[in-house]
């Protein structure tokens, strides 16, 4: 360098004001997380940008087929993959810059970074009108369960791929809305721990749809590439093989994408916006004051390097200007973050900017060597690609690495690019800065394993430490070491859940994952909602590809789901996702739910979505209204118990549960069979009005309608269950119908007319009224008798339709020839020893306090006779206080001159 060329405008007098004007200019372009504690909850994300849609390409090969790897990416993390997700960065941010977490240096608060930009503007609106609700992150998520039904519903047959991308657009499309409202709301709101769990989910599909979608390709292909190249091709060409056929590489580096593209989304364009203040001159401070220096002739108080090649201030123990050396700082740590974001054109592109061209030149030399015109045989010469010496270069980088007096963030380049997993780990913060560490360093370890097989490296990589060149790395064994990590911070994020899905689906341990899913289910702390819906699309997933999994646990991770749904009122969603679960635990799923549906007018639309997803509605109908009518049954018990015969609660919910089976005209049969059990329940608790609310449900026309489906399809006659059925309808009518006629005449014969109490006649205007009375009461008693008197008929006649109902009796199946529900049989037989005596003695009362004892005693022959039998459903004490009931009569006869039977003497 000519020391005496023309001079340079100072820069050692860099004051404050200086400082912070740039800074501030830094702070309006670029929009970044700013760095806090470890909780998810403080995390930033930059504005959405353009999305591309396809997965993107492993280092070695695109992800789509044919594999044709482009071997000038080959180990390149620069600017191969498109920006998927967003996953927020929660490092604490420091002052020293090289202290401190390199994500925090770089970006300022985001507060500063959004406020004027577009994406705030247009959707400010929005944001504020969210902050006006309860929880306004709820509102803004709320769509995601619907929506992920949705794109479920329309891939659900084919392209399982294109879903994930669709996933992942809905989770992304709910962050940009967040982002805005966590601005608003604060970094510790609620909002910031939902964006937060929906940043993970989106990065979560990526993976999954990257690493599957070469496993699925894998496993379609019937033949595998299995040729070894020979030692005289190049090594891009051995390597491009490798990545064809070994699948643990070539996913590995898909691994390495994935983090790369997490970072890279939360870079953004940061290296146009950044400005620093040397442009084309290298440490430009200590050049001017070296300048100054010789003009002076005076010596410095802090020794410089006197010299300004690359390599001055470590040959000579000397440091930089203060300046310089924060720059330098700043610098280096901007260019391991595009590195650790796949970005090694922009970190190229950054160095020469600054004056570091020979930097940007270190950066260029782990280009896998290959010369086209070996084997093209073409006249036109092709250019030759990447880095003949590469082994020197590498063992250089691995040296540099190793240098203790480095800056730690130009180690951990250099041991980024070399395979050095120990300087890479000394400035890895976070979860997913650790495994991009093993796993870039994996790769390449395997990479270079492969080129020393085959005699292809240099001999200077031969003076690099075995455990590098005989390590024997598997996915496995990076999470292990993760789990004996000694940052607190590492060690929380690999047992968080989505870390912890992830990890399983890297090592495609499926039965592991499912293991852990069927733990989160039975913790004691509920999952968040993200997170299971989350897990239910997951396994959904996996079954779509017809992965071997464990059965029950994907039930138990969709029956969640489906109570998550019911819980949160999603009534439209749960049918689809019921129907996703075995036959008989869908129909008892669905019948659950259906009865926490209480809205009238919300049934007859569960039934038809239930019918839309191909769910058996006839089968869960009548579970659901069985699960009802059998819970808090009291029993039968005896009429002489006390009971409390007012409708409950729980009698509301049986006789409003029989609306499930009326919707549908085919289902006629089955509800009057259910509504015969309902009201066989309150006739033997003497809830007689619940019995009367059943009844009316059930539509006047249904037994028209059962035996016309029989018609329908050719049946002479209906079957036996159905008959007995209507049979028992019938008589349980007539029993009400008796009741209620009791409950009329039991009303009209307490309200009999008063007699007017007798006024002394003491004069006339007296004696005309009272006569004037007790020709209204006569003329009243005579209309209560007569009223009476036709009751008293109306009532005998209804009980002895009860009394001597025909075909066999009162509760007695016509037809036999049917395998007899036990329990039913058990319950009419019970149904006529509690109601035939309480009918049998309402009739006596009635007869009784009608004065009509003779008829009242022709009710024992009635109940002896051996055609009814009634005799047989009385007990030893009711037939003893009917026989004293019936000695009242006959009293009352011999006391009107009759004999016993009421006979003339």
């Amino acid at each position: 360098m000519d020391w005496g060329q023309g001079e340079l405008p100072s820069p050692v007098v860099r004051d404050d004001a200086v400082t912070v004007a740039a800074r501030r200019r830094m702070k309006k372009k670029v929009a970044f997380p700013s760095p806090g504690g470890g909780s998810p909850n403080i995390s930033m994300v930059t504005p959405a940008r353009p999305h591309l849609r396809n997965t993107p390409a492993s280092l070695y090969r695109p992800a789509a087929t044919p594999r044709n790897p482009d071997l000038s990416t080959i180990l390149a993390p620069g600017g191969r993959t498109p920006r998927y997700a967003r996953t927020p960065r929660n490092a604490p941010g420091g002052l020293n810059l090289d202290d401190s977490d390199w994500t925090a240096s770089m970006f300022p608060s985001p507060v500063s970074g959004l406020e004027n930009s577009v994406f705030t503007e247009d959707i400010s609106y929005l944001s504020s009108a969210l902050l006006k609700e309860d929880d306004p992150s709820e509102a803004v998520v709320v769509g995601l369960f619907p929506e992920f039904l949705g794109a479920f519903v329309k891939h659900s047959s084919s392209a399982v791929f294109e879903l994930l991308e669709d996933y992942q657009t809905l989770c992304r499309d709910k962050v940009d809305v967040l982002q805005s409202v966590v601005l608003r709301a604060g970094q510790n709101s609620k909002a910031a721990g939902v964006r937060w769990l929906l940043q993970q989910e989106s990065c979560s599909w990526r993976l999954i749809a990257s690493l599957y979608r070469d496993r699925v390709q894998l496993a379609m292909e019937e033949d595998m590439m299995t040729d070894m190249v020979v030692p005289t091709g190049s090594e891009k060409v051995v390597v491009e093989q490798l990545f064809q056929r070994d699948a643990v590489i070539r996913q590995s580096q898909l691994v390495v994408d994935w983090l790369e593209s997490i970072a890279k989304d939360q870079i953004g364009d940061f290296s146009d916006n950044i400005e620093y203040y040397a442009k084309n001159v290298c440490w430009e401070n200590t050049l001017h004051a070296l300048k100054m220096r010789r003009k002076s002739g005076t010596a410095f108080t802090v020794p410089l390097v006197t010299e300004l090649d690359p390599d001055a201030p470590l040959r000579q123990q000397r440091p930089l200007a203060d300046l310089d050396r924060e720059d330098d700082a700043r610098l280096l740590k901007n260019l391991f973050m595009l590195i650790r974001a796949g970005m090694t054109d922009e970190a190229q592109r950054l160095c020469k900017r600054c004056g570091q061209a020979w930097r940007a030149a270190t950066l260029e030399g782990w280009k896998l060597y290959h010369d086209p015109n070996v084997t093209s045989g073409g006249v036109e010469l092709q250019p030759v690609e990447g880095n003949p010496q590469r082994g020197v270069w590498k063992v250089c980088c691995w040296r540099m690495a190793e240098e203790e007096q480095l800056n730690r963030y130009e180690r951990a380049i250099y041991g980024s690019l070399s395979g050095n997993l120990k300087p890479v780990l000394a400035v890895c913060e976070s979860w997913e800065d650790c495994v991009w560490a093993h796993f870039r360093v994996m790769v390449d370890s395997l990479v270079e394993k492969e080129l020393l097989s085959l005699g292809m490296t240099n001999q200077e990589v031969e003076t690099l430490p075995r455990e590098y060149l005989e390590s024997n790395w598997v996915m496995e064994k990076v999470f292990e070491e993760l789990q004996a990590s000694e940052s607190k911070r590492v060690l929380e994020e690999t047992r968080e859940h989505y870390h912890v899905i992830q990890k399983f689906v890297i090592v495609g341990d499926l039965d592991g994952l499912l293991e852990e899913l069927a733990d989160w289910l039975t913790a004691s702390k509920p999952l968040p909602s993200h997170l299971l819906r989350f897990m239910a699309h997951l396994v959904l997933f996996f079954r779509s590809l017809g992965l071997a999994l464990k059965e029950e646990v994907c039930v138990d991770v969709l029956k969640a789901y489906v109570s998550l749904l019911i819980r949160d009122q999603q009534t439209d969603l749960v049918a689809s996702y019921v129907s996703q679960l075995p036959a008989a635990t869908a129909t008892t799923q669905y019948a659950a739910f259906l009865q926490t549906v209480t809205q009238p007018e919300l049934r007859p639309r569960c039934l038809q979505l239930a019918a839309d997803a191909g769910l058996d509605v006839a089968a869960i109908t009548k579970l659901a209204v069985e699960t009802v009518r059998e819970t808090d049954e009291g029993g039968f018990l005896h009429h002489s118990q006390t009971l409390e015969a007012t409708t409950t609660k729980e009698d509301l919910k049986k006789i409003d549960v029989i609306d499930w089976l009326l919707f549908d005209p085919a289902h006629r049969a089955e509800a009057l069979k259910q509504s015969n059990a309902i009201m066989r329940t309150f006739l033997a608790l003497q809830k007689h009005d619940a019995a009367k609310a059943v009844f009316s449900k059930v539509p006047e026309d249904s037994m028209k309608e059962i035996y016309s489906q029989w018609a329908g399809i050719g049946q002479t006659t209906a079957p036996a269950e159905d008959e007995n059925a209507i049979r028992e309808h019938l008589c349980i009518r007539a029993y009400l119908e008796a009741h209620e006629a009791f409950a009329e005449w039991f009303g009209h014969s307490s309200s009999a007319p008063q007699k007017p109490a007798p006024v002394p006649e003491a004069k006339f205007t007296e004696r005309v009224a009272n006569e004037m009375r007790e020709e209204e009461y006569q003329t009243a008693l005579a209309a209560w008798s007569g009223r009476l008197d036709v009751l008293t008929e109306d009532v005998k006649e209804r009980i002895y339709n009860v009394l001597l109902f025909v075909d066999g009796g009162w509760m007695v199946d016509n037809r036999q020839d049917l395998e007899q529900d036990s329990e039913r049989g058990h319950q009419m037989g019970a149904l006529r020893s509690l109601c035939l005596p309480r009918l049998c003695f309402l009739l006596l009362s009635v007869l009784q306090n009608s004065t009509r004892h003779q008829e009242a005693l022709r009710l024992a022959d009635i109940v002896s006779s051996d055609q009814h039998r009634l005799y047989q459903v009385f007990s030893k004490d009711e037939l003893r206080k009917f026989l004293q009931k019936l000695r009242e009569s006959s009293l009352s006869l011999l006391d009107q001159g009759l004999d016993p039977l009421g006979y003339e003497l």
